[in-house]
């Protein structure tokens, strides 16, 4: 059983008299247990659903409708699927507290990976779960490798239980399922020889594994110091070069590059990033893999919707990370808007200053910063650093933000979003 949270008025949904508070039990005889069942199960062009009232009457309705035509009916968020792994670089635990209560969820769900790519270890399966993976074509999964050797995954999840990850990955696969995988990479357990033979082991199992990144572990003040340690940059060149001769062979046998490191892992490593071709589709731009050059590619593309922005003082705040790579960025949308950019650099005091995604900054570090740029004509804060609610990880929100700032300011993905035509002040 699943539950309505609310019906768009004008759609088949609210044809039917279902309302929020509606129970939606089974389509075709078969029960209802989440929003998979529901989008699979009702995405034939005719169904018998059976659903409860908040009263408790029971209804039974033959819908039929065109396949391009939506319900228009929106459940209720599902109860997450936590992780059953203990990782010493888990993010979860290097939280300092305080702060909301969702952001203390260890999530390990395979159904939050097929609609929003987040990585899931697949160590909480049941057979159950496979048969639906299966049967449903969830594909891609993303899916968190970290080795492939067994003893040494179980060592980094923490986790006597997990079972092996390359039998997962051939029962999916010979189902037609794909991948996007990861490594984080700690030093002294994944990297070296295991990370060579992860890469290779994931390699050989052919194009249902669609790509493989590596991510260096990154700690905030209140991570398990005393059982992990961020890679040096000996030992982040060591991995980089791991990775492109894996990217050589790949380009050579399959017409992609397959691996690929982290800007995180250049930015340590001390190496110049790649160029943006090396990314090919930057299918894990989202895993910060690529992001520089990411951006440097939408503003190019995106020069036509840009008006002539010249005088224009824009501010552009981001983390240390993002501050260190983002001056070609800059010089590329001076190039194409005319603007002058200043950027502002943040340190994080939140998680401490070895933090240094943009994403993980709060919302009074931009406020001080803001405060400190008052001639501004506008500032750009990154779109990644606030929930779909508009709050940052600090529960300020973006618009008590806004409105106590001394110049305008508006949230960005690619620059291009915030400066279009009409766009900017």
């Amino acid at each position: 059983m699943v539950r309505v949270q609310s019906v768009h008025p004008d759609s088949i949904g609210a044809e039917l008299g279902i309302v929020p508070g509606f129970e939606l039990v089974s389509i075709g005889g078969r029960e209802l247990t989440d929003f998979l069942d529901w989008e699979f199960l009702s995405a034939e062009e005719r169904f018998v659903l059976l659903a409860r009232s908040p009263e408790g009457e029971v209804f039974e309705y033959d819908v039929e409708r065109p396949h391009e035509e939506p319900l228009g009916i929106a459940l209720d968020p599902p109860h997450v699927r936590r992780c059953a792994n203990r990782c010493d670089f888990c993010f979860v635990d290097g939280l300092p507290e305080g702060l909301r209560d969702t952001l203390y969820v260890r999530d390990d769900d395979y159904r939050l990976s097929f609609r929003y790519g987040n990585f899931a270890t697949l160590t909480n399966l049941k057979a159950w779960d496979v048969e639906r993976i299966l049967e449903y074509r969830l594909s891609p999964l993303y899916v968190s490798v970290h080795a492939t050797d067994p003893v040494v995954r179980r060592r980094l999840l923490r986790n006597p239980r997990a079972p092996a990850i390359l039998p997962q990955l051939r029962t999916f696969a010979e189902g037609g399922i794909r991948f996007h995988t990861q490594v984080v990479l700690q030093p002294g357990v994944n990297d070296g020889e295991v990370l060579r033979r992860s890469l290779n082991d994931l390699y050989d199992l052919g194009a249902p594994v669609l790509s493989v990144s590596v991510v260096p572990v990154g700690l905030t003040e209140y991570s398990k110091h005393h059982l992990v340690r961020e890679p040096t940059r000996e030992e982040c060149r060591d991995a980089v070069a791991v990775v492109e001769a894996v990217q050589d062979r790949a380009r050579a046998e399959r017409d992609s590059h397959w691996a690929y490191g982290a800007d995180e892992l250049y930015l340590v490593a001390d190496l110049e990033l790649p160029r943006a071709e090396r990314y090919d589709e930057f299918d894990q731009v989202e895993n910060g893999v690529g992001s520089v050059r990411h951006l440097q590619r939408s503003i190019e593309r995106g020069r036509g919707e840009l008006r002539d922005l010249a005088g224009l003082r824009v501010g552009v705040l981001t983390g240390t990370a993002m501050g260190r790579l983002m001056p070609p960025v800059l010089e590329t949308l001076r190039r194409v808007s005319g603007a002058s950019y200043e950027l502002v650099t943040i340190e994080n005091d939140l998680f401490g200053p070895s933090v240094t995604t943009a994403g993980l900054l709060p919302g009074r570090a931009f406020q001080r910063a803001l405060h400190n740029q008052p001639d501004l004509d506008l500032a750009l804060l990154p779109a990644e650093a606030v929930n779909d609610a508009g709050f940052f990880l600090d529960d300020v929100s973006f618009d008590a933000l806004a409105n106590a700032a001394p110049v305008p300011v508006r949230l960005s993905h690619d620059f291009v979003d915030a400066l279009a035509l009409g766009g900017a002040p």
